[in-house]
């Protein structure tokens, strides 16, 4: 069966990676992890990419005088490993439209919350589930959207609520929405979007 290359774009531990890896080796899926970028050379997620015997390249912004150069060199690595569909996992380097615009509908990023709440520029990592406390909500969770160029922006494609207990604090939110969203609806979105490209 033929399937859409992927190429999942890093910074960080990489645990969204393992969730495409994991789903990849458990289900016929769509697609296959063909390639792995990181702009941070000392990322787990590498480890975790190779210990799946994915190919790895790092790329770092400081090499770069701009970011649009920056992003030249990410999409020229595209283009060479002929990627379908690009997945930010935890990639902490906004896109500009130099590079969104290149890949409509083919970029997937997953952000922590349930959009349009707490998102959008500033909104990342721990900062999200910090916002949602701090607001009082009730319910937060996952989302997985396209990517265009304004943060968060992007048409929607899979959301999983997860429920806010009285004692969270921003890191056990953190964690149980990834296991409880994050990690379930990425793959499921990937896979989805992946069906397009090989019918």
């Amino acid at each position: 069966m033929q399937k859409a290359k992927v190429a999942v774009l890093v910074s960080g531990g990489g645990t969204n990676l393992q969730a495409l890896i994991d789903y990849t080796k458990n289900n016929n899926a769509n697609f296959e992890i063909s390639l792995v970028i990181s702009n941070k050379e000392d990322a787990y997620a590498l480890k975790r990419a190779k210990n799946s015997n994915i190919e790895t390249e790092i790329v770092l912004r400081n090499e770069f005088k701009n970011s649009i150069e920056f992003e030249n060199k990410i999409k020229q690595i595209l283009k060479e490993k002929e990627i379908d569909l690009i997945v930010l996992a935890g990639f902490m380097s906004i896109l500009t439209e130099n590079f969104t615009s290149e890949y409509p509908n083919k970029i997937i990023n997953v952000h922590p919350s349930l959009i349009p709440s707490f998102c959008g520029k500033g909104f990342y990592g721990l900062k999200v589930h910090e916002a949602a406390l701090e607001y009082g909500v009730k319910l937060t969770g996952a989302t997985v959207h396209f990517v265009n160029e304004i943060p968060d922006g992007g048409k929607i494609i899979k959301q999983k609520a997860v429920q806010i207990e009285e004692n969270d604090t921003p890191e056990t939110l953190q964690k149980r929405v990834m296991e409880q969203a994050e990690w379930i609806i990425l793959p499921e979105a990937v896979n989805e979007v992946a069906e397009e490209f090989i019918k």
